[in-house]
């Protein structure tokens, strides 16, 4: 065979082995995201991470699992049903610890790899009517009273429903006395919300608050309502369960000033088994690509990847990758 084609042909060769390796992914690794529903901004982030990660671990390896939330993601986690999940700060203490509100169960084995991605407040409406009625917006004096008052919130499984139980048990009451005094507790998935505030079937509604939650936007738009601040004694209480007291908005029509809340704050959580060098690069995308991540939603704007480690803002322990990627971009 002339020795020119085989020089030729050698070089085709190479040539297409260093397309191949440079078009390539790094690795191939299937990551499986908690997220929520499609439209909630936990959704939009996923999405987002999903778009900057596929290119690293390959196409159609990650999966955006939309479902759970702040509360059952943990658990997820823990059981491996997701190799990385958002979940709230303080539902990501109180699962690593096996707190009471998680029935027995625990996530030891969850850790963090990104924190302060979003604030999360615990906040309280209430339909103006109803205030009205009662001749006071003091979330203290309206639960203190002998008069019924009927609570929304969402099901068991939001981060919403321990946070409420607080509130309660913060003024001296619970959700078997609030019934017994002639009042309820309802609880609705987020689509039939706002039908339950604008039709007056509940007084107050208990939820997260996040700039430009979607459920929050449609009770605001469509029923006339007042944002409620938080009790001292509710502030207290949560802060002493892992919450951080603090002011929300104005973000939503008819709330004309900043709202006393409890911040539930937001992490990007992993298994303590996904490999070092998938934690690492997972955490490198975020922090690298903050900007973009800012911009694809509203939620997302105050995010400073200077402080993603901040213990305050990941709660647990930070897994082995995203420590390796935090000390070697100086941010320790």
């Amino acid at each position: 065979m002339p020795i020119n084609f085989m020089r030729k042909l050698r070089q085709i060769l190479l040539a297409t082995t260093v397309i191949a390796l440079t078009t390539a992914p790094a690795f191939a690794q299937d990551i499986r995201i908690g997220a929520m529903r499609e439209g909630s901004s936990w959704y939009v982030f996923a999405a987002t991470l999903e778009r900057l990660i596929e290119p690293i671990f390959g196409d159609n390896s990650v999966e955006i699992i939309a479902r759970g939330g702040g509360f059952s993601n943990p658990m997820v986690v823990q059981g491996g049903k997701a190799e990385i999940a958002l979940s709230n700060v303080a539902t990501a203490v109180w699962a690593s610890q096996g707190s009471d509100i998680y029935n027995g169960m625990a996530a030891p084995d969850i850790r963090a790899l990104v924190g302060g991605l979003n604030s999360v407040y615990i906040g309280v409406i209430a339909r103006e009517e109803f205030l009205r009625e009662r001749g006071t917006s003091d979330l203290k004096e309206i639960l203190q009273s002998d008069k019924p008052v009927r609570v929304l919130m969402k099901p068991v499984g939001s981060s919403a429903v321990p946070a409420a139980e607080m509130i309660f048990e913060s003024l001296g009451t619970s959700v078997d006395e609030i019934k017994s005094n002639g009042g309820d507790v309802i609880q609705v998935g987020t689509s039939q919300v706002a039908d339950q505030m604008r039709n007056g079937n509940a007084d107050i509604y208990i939820d997260t608050m996040i700039k430009g939650h979607p459920a929050i936007t449609e009770v605001a738009l469509t029923s006339e309502v007042d944002f409620l601040d938080l009790p001292q004694e509710s502030v207290e209480l949560l802060e002493r369960n892992g919450l951080t007291g603090g002011y929300y908005g104005p973000w939503f029509e008819g709330q004309e000033q900043e709202t006393v809340g409890a911040n539930l704050g937001t992490v990007l959580i992993a298994n303590a088994e996904l490999d070092e060098e998938t934690a690492y690069q997972i955490t490198k995308v975020i922090i690298e690509h903050a900007d973009e991540l800012k911009s694809s939603h509203g939620a997302w704007s105050t995010f400073d990847p200077s402080q993603a480690m901040n213990p305050k803002n990941i709660g647990i322990d930070l897994h082995p990758g995203a420590l390796r990627y935090y000390r070697e971009a100086g941010l320790l």
